[in-house]
């Protein structure tokens, strides 16, 4: 963020010397704006670039196209390709592939495959990066017939498929248990001279765990390692986190060691698979070891689901006390829990009259007194759902934190009124 603010300053500088930003200028501060997801500020340098007589161009409208994806403000995306479309920008593969990436991340994977039609009507052919993430997206959705009919349509259409493109197969059909079929996959990417890369042989290596064939994991492994690929982040997340759910802990923690020498530091993936492993082999002070090293390098922070582990842990041991401790922690570093975390601690708490009750109260209150509203009406849900009433004064923190413009606002208070006249 202080990069963006440094380049505002930069492009104001610019005014006062007289030196006029172009579009170029422009369409580079809207890119780290988008990543930086200030989509407010990058809307307004949009508008101040028409007030100084530089139209945006399609690379403009990319951009921001692909900034409002990433929030998941789709509506506002294609707004924007709307007035692209207004201004006589041409959309192109770029646009295209980015409106179906943000329909897809939204779960709406029939108005992805529409988009085929409207590139049509603009006379524009998908190309690899399209396709890629037409069949990624339908493998994600849960639609493998749909993702394999359009692999055959992009084969009919004379496009041949390259590394990305086979990759993307192999990982859809592991994820679907297809394991069979990305066997056939990579040996057809082999005698069509497309060398598969350490994603390719990480995809099949995850789909062998998944399948339960962890000799076949392990041997892939091995023939990438013999192929030349170098493993990588993710690669060693997939091959411990296989391990572990195994039981394989020694064999995990020799992998692990291993990344750690070669100088690849592990992910969240890697240190969730090492910590649950450690739980489950009953050593979870060995797992809170490790997390407390995860926070200590910064380079990466725990997520709800680690956090989750570790609770189940704790209360396997009963050792409520330090359970509820590391939540405090969890709390204070800005990660909500879900309704994983709940069930986890309702389990213990089931038992003791009331405590259940006031436990979920209590972390509602807390995160609506953070900020942390979505947390807190997750929470709230929650309690709904397990016929738990929460105190009136936690329902109405929520209503108003949930609710908070001033109409809406004025209308609750005017419904205490009369509840309570």
């Amino acid at each position: 963020m202080q990069n963006v603010s440094q380049a505002l300053g930069l492009l104001d500088e610019m005014q006062v010397e007289g030196v006029p930003p172009n579009t170029v200028t422009f369409n580079s501060i809207l890119h780290a704006l988008c990543q930086a997801g200030d989509l407010k500020r990058a809307g307004k340098i949009k508008d101040y670039m028409i007030l100084k007589g530089c139209p945006p161009n399609s690379a403009t409208y990319n951009t921001l196209i692909h900034g409002f994806c990433l929030k998941g403000k789709l509506d506002s995306a294609r707004a924007l390709y709307d007035q692209m479309i207004h201004d006589g920008c041409t959309p192109n593969e770029i646009t295209f592939g980015t409106l179906i990436d943000g329909l897809f991340k939204l779960n709406k994977p029939s108005d992805a495959i529409d988009m085929l039609s409207l590139m049509a009507e603009k006379k524009i052919l998908p190309n690899e990066y399209i396709y890629s993430t037409l069949i990624n997206g339908l493998f994600r959705s849960g639609d493998p017939e749909g993702a394999l009919r359009v692999w055959e349509m992009m084969k009919s259409k004379g496009i041949k498929p390259n590394t990305i493109l086979y990759t993307s197969l192999i990982d859809g059909l592991c994820r679907h248990n297809m394991v069979d079929e990305a066997e056939d996959a990579l040996s057809k990417m082999t005698t069509e001279d497309c060398p598969p890369n350490v994603l390719t042989y990480s995809s099949l290596v995850f789909g062998y765990f998944k399948a339960g064939k962890s000799q076949l994991a392990i041997l892939t492994w091995q023939k990438m390692i013999d192929n030349g690929c170098e493993p990588n982040e993710i690669s060693y997340s997939i091959l411990i986190n296989g391990l572990c759910e195994e039981g394989k802990l020694k064999e995990g923690l020799m992998v692990w060691k291993n990344m750690l020498s070669k100088g690849c530091k592990p992910d969240i993936v890697a240190y969730s698979s090492m910590i649950r492993g450690l739980c489950r082999a009953g050593m979870v002070e060995g797992g809170l070891r490790m997390f407390n090293d995860m926070l200590a390098i910064k380079d990466v922070e725990p997520d709800v689901v680690t956090y989750n582990i570790l609770f189940d842990g704790f209360l396997k041991d009963a050792k409520l006390a330090k359970a509820m401790d590391l939540l405090n922690r969890m709390l204070d570093l800005g990660c909500d829990p879900d309704i994983v975390t709940c069930n986890i601690f309702m389990k213990v708490l089931v038992d003791e009259e009331g405590k259940g009750r006031e436990f979920l109260d209590g972390l509602i209150v807390r995160l609506c007194k953070k900020g942390r509203m979505e947390g807190a009406a997750e929470i709230f849900g929650v309690m709904i759902g397990k016929y738990l009433v929460p105190e009136v004064s936690t329902l109405d923190m929520v209503v108003r934190g949930v609710c908070n413009s001033r109409r809406v606002r004025k209308g609750i208070e005017k419904c205490w009124k009369e509840i309570w006249r």
